[in-house]
């Protein structure tokens, strides 16, 4: 089975754009007291809201998840119960490995002596992200059962259901008080949509460009009815709002989603053609090789890279000041750079040589050869073999190399 390239550079796309998203809008405000406190830009400027429709994509996140998850579970050949195991550990690992470490540094910095404020925001920016892997484990838990309704039903009549419940929720939002219960279906139900179209395109069944373009039209029609229903325009919560479209998700967030996902297939032939570039191919590679732990740890190099620069330098524009203005967004750009470069070091835990892009046609389990050829029996130590190349026009050379050693 070979792999689906413009599917990782949906998957790339995704978590460059969570991790843009985030340090754009998460805001650390230096206090009196010497403590980071949160502001968000989206407040001072609530022009940038559809901005936030572009850096959200945690719809193409769940997409790429589905269909990933059928391509493993359909090459796997050691039963649903031992995929499913290795795929949820393949999650929750990386996640434990933050917990402890990010356990162990609020522990050093409280012997420190850091302040509370600091250590509450450290806390909260750290934890946050794992909200994503709730309902994604129990999706991957009902890949099997999924998978045979998209088959037997197709994917439309799988989704409107989770549809229904997403807007019922909403509605039940405005007309009833709050009810004890409903986040996780609708964590479920919201980001089960995203889940079974990445489960039908991997069944082949959103091929073409008409369910593509369905899916786009269809999602941002919805778009365009829900703003002026009351809807909030950021795709993202911003403080002080009366509404969140990402806090618990709704129908907002499943029709960008949606959208996204439609655009996203409609640009395959581009990214085809890109994937025959070696720099974005390599980049979305590498992007691809790391997409958890990026996404886990982040945010905490965005929190250690200000507490460490306030401790040493003070108060710095774009880092450490009030979120106001198109002057704090130019400064925070600046820092940028700096904090892809520590969130690099940080992912790669030693140095490797980077593996070379796989091609489109290529196998996902190719290996490249390597340049020196070993011997293969057994009984000897390996060692390295000359290999004489010939021509098929050079009968007496081709006799020689015949009784040499392979």
């Amino acid at each position: 089975m070979t792999r689906d390239w413009p599917v990782d550079a949906l998957r790339g796309y995704a978590v460059a754009t969570v991790v843009l998203g985030h340090w754009l809008v998460t805001g650390l405000v230096l206090t009196q007291d010497g403590s980071l406190g949160q502001a968000s830009p989206l407040t001072a400027m609530p022009a940038l809201a559809p901005v936030t429709w572009v850096l959200q994509t945690l719809g193409l996140f769940y997409f790429t998840a589905g269909y990933a998850s059928a391509r493993s579970a359909a090459r796997y050949r050691g039963g649903q119960g031992r995929w499913l195991a290795r795929r949820l550990r393949r999650l929750v690992l990386p996640a434990v490995a933050l917990l402890g470490s990010g356990a162990a540094v609020l522990l050093a910095a409280t012997v420190a002596g850091a302040p509370d404020g600091t250590l509450a925001v450290a806390l909260t920016l750290a934890v946050s992200p794992l909200w994503f892997l709730l309902p994604l484990c129990a999706l991957v838990a009902l890949t099997g059962p999924l998978r045979a309704a998209v088959r037997r039903w197709g994917p439309w009549w799988c989704a409107a259901p989770a549809v229904a419940a997403v807007a019922g929720a909403d509605l039940a939002d405005r007309l009833l008080p709050a009810v004890d219960g409903v986040l996780p279906i609708r964590l479920l139900a919201a980001w089960a949509v995203p889940y079974l179209l990445g489960l039908a395109y991997a069944d082949k069944r959103l091929a073409g460009r008409r369910p593509a373009a369905a899916l786009a039209l269809c999602g941002a029609a919805t778009l365009a009815a829900l703003i002026p229903a009351g809807y909030p325009a950021s795709a993202v919560g911003v403080p002080g709002a009366a509404m969140s479209n990402l806090n618990p998700p709704s129908l907002f967030a499943v029709a960008l989603a949606v959208t996204q996902i439609g655009l996203g297939l409609l640009a395959r032939p581009a990214l085809l053609r890109l994937a025959r570039r070696p720099v974005p191919a390599r980049a979305v590679a590498a992007v691809n090789r790391y997409a958890l732990r990026i996404y886990l740890c982040h945010q905490p190099v965005l929190v250690g890279v200000a507490a460490l620069t306030a401790h040493v330098g003070g108060p710095l524009p774009g880092l450490h000041t009030t979120p106001d203005g198109p002057r704090w967004l130019l400064a925070r750009a600046c820092w940028l750079p700096l904090l892809a470069l520590v969130l690099a070091a940080l992912v790669r835990r030693r140095p490797e040589r980077p593996a070379a892009a796989p091609r489109p046609d290529e196998p996902a389990e190719c290996e490249r050869p390597s340049g020196r050829v070993y011997d293969v029996h057994r009984s000897e130590p390996r060692r390295t073999q000359e290999v004489i190349a010939v021509r098929d026009s050079d009968p007496p050379s081709r006799g020689r190399a015949d009784r040499q050693l392979r």
